[in-house]
């Protein structure tokens, strides 16, 4: 079976959708760009979703994030539950995908500057056939970071149903100290937005 295909919804914005939870068992691949969004948390959930698409979770209620591993976009290994005692922003991003080109400067700069706070962050690469665009990418924006390579969207189906998981390109997760995720955006994010994801969560002792 192919894992290079999966079916593609476009919204009123232009932008790709992933495919539903049947689509991606069957197809286990993700999409291109795209996010949904609405002003409350669905039938069901522990999240409350604010302005601007962020979605957070209270402390007591948080589900741990999946085991995340695998090679990185430049050839090394990575574990992100290694990670565990520091914050850590989760960002899926492809090289192919305009509003990941359009927020990269943000997170190649907030990942400089919160470094020395405790906030690791880590990308996952995805729908990039070949490292050297991915690559690219990273040098072209200055990101420092780790990027886990993942073209095919596996580490998409790690994630439980029900949690703040990652739904589109671009999405952005982060992590508590414990390894739970307590927020989550599924639009493209800028430096405001992704410090007032981040601030909360540093300040939990």
């Amino acid at each position: 079976m192919s894992l290079s295909r999966a079916p593609r919804r476009r919204t009123a914005r232009g932008r790709v959708l992933l495919p539903t939870a049947a689509a991606l068992a069957g197809a286990l691949a993700l999409t291109a760009c795209g996010a949904s969004g609405g002003t409350s948390s669905g039938s069901g959930t522990n999240y409350v979703q604010g302005k601007g698409g962020v979605s957070t979770v209270a402390e007591a209620d948080r589900s741990e994030a999946p085991k995340l591993d695998g090679g990185t976009v430049d050839g090394q290994r990575l574990d992100v539950t290694s990670l565990k005692g520091k914050v850590v922003v989760l960002n899926v991003w492809g090289s192919w995908c305009p509003p990941c080109r359009a927020e990269a400067p943000h997170f190649a700069k907030v990942s400089k500057e919160l470094k020395a706070k405790g906030v690791e962050f880590v990308g996952i690469n995805t729908r990039d056939a070949s490292k050297p665009p991915a690559e690219a990418f990273e040098e072209n924006f200055g990101i420092t970071y780790p990027s886990l390579y993942d073209p095919n969207g596996k580490l998409m189906l790690r994630f439980p149903k029900g949690t703040l998981n990652p739904q589109s390109i671009p999405s952005t997760l982060v992590l508590d100290r414990d390894g739970r995720i307590a927020a989550r955006s599924l639009l493209a994010v800028n430096e405001e937005t992704l410090r007032k994801m981040i601030e909360p969560v540093l300040a939990e002792k």
